[in-house]
């Protein structure tokens, strides 16, 4: 008779990836938004603010791709422009995009309620907080500096335009996991608060945990969101919920405040030898 041994890590969670926008800053990640749907606009091509969401999370290059790839946008491309979308236009939107971000970044760089406190739980626990992004090294280095006078400051943080390509691919959260000098992948947690984030954590091999209620999912700030009566909460909610869970997510919060509970049953689950 053979048998086959398998090696099995079984301490606790080392690391915590997180991302931006929506997870830990910019309730209700609203600073993309306006720059997505006015890069479009300046080409005669407007879009709705469901449609600027979609593809959220993703490179913010790829994001605007996804966009022009929409049918409903494509054929209005292609009625304005005579021509399908190229993809130097591609390039220009994302110059513009750039460039509008880049002077209203920090109108949206208010730490989301929780965040400290769960960074600080974090740290307590001796875990890494590390961080990935859709956003330039030229965009965060106008959002980290607000983020850390607010209080924000992750270990590290990688940007789209640093790895071969963005989310859903596994590259940044791989080069996040290699600069904090921390393994194996189940001993870290990716968090965000898109389909592009749980994808990004699971293609790396990591536990995920999906964000709602702080996030492009929800798409409020936290005064509407607050406004909402308890029926229409519910149901944003659960079709919130539903998506990222579709998508892979081990667990899905309201946000980053209630994950605490959440690092101690991966931490149990990893002592008995499971694997994201």
């Amino acid at each position: 008779m053979e048998f086959a041994f398998r090696r099995t890590y079984r301490g606790t969670l080392k690391a915590a990836i997180l991302d931006w926008a929506g997870t830990t800053i910019d309730y209700g990640c609203f600073a993309p938004v306006a720059a997505f749907m006015r890069a479009f606009q300046a080409q005669g091509v407007p879009i709705t603010v469901e449609q600027a969401r979609a593809p959220m999370g993703m490179g913010k290059r790829d994001h605007i791709r996804a966009i022009a790839a929409m049918e409903p946008v494509a054929a209005q491309w292609q009625a304005v422009h005579e021509r399908a979308c190229q993809p130097a236009d591609i390039d220009a939107m994302h110059q513009l995009f750039e460039s509008i971000l880049f002077d209203a970044i920090t109108e949206h760089a208010d730490v989301i309620p929780g965040t400290l406190e769960t960074t600080a739980d974090l740290r307590a626990r001796e875990m890494h907080i590390g961080s990935t992004t859709g956003y330039t090294r030229a965009l965060m280095a106008r959002l980290v500096p607000e983020a850390k006078r607010r209080g924000y400051a992750p270990d590290w943080i990688v940007c789209v335009d640093e790895v071969p390509a963005g989310r859903p691919a596994p590259w940044m959260a791989l080069q996040c996991m290699m600069d904090l000098g921390v393994y194996p992948a189940e001993a870290i947690v990716k968090i965000g608060d898109t389909v592009p984030d749980i994808q990004e954590g699971l293609n790396a091999g990591m536990w995920t945990i999906g964000v709602i209620k702080t996030g492009n999912e929800f798409g409020l700030s936290e005064k509407q969101v607050a406004a909402l009566d308890a029926e229409t909460l519910n149901a944003k909610r659960e079709q919130a919920l539903a998506r990222l869970a579709q998508a892979g997510a081990h667990y899905v919060v309201d946000s980053l405040a209630d994950c605490d509970a959440i690092i101690d049953d991966i931490d149990a689950r990893l002592a008995h030898g499971e694997r994201p």
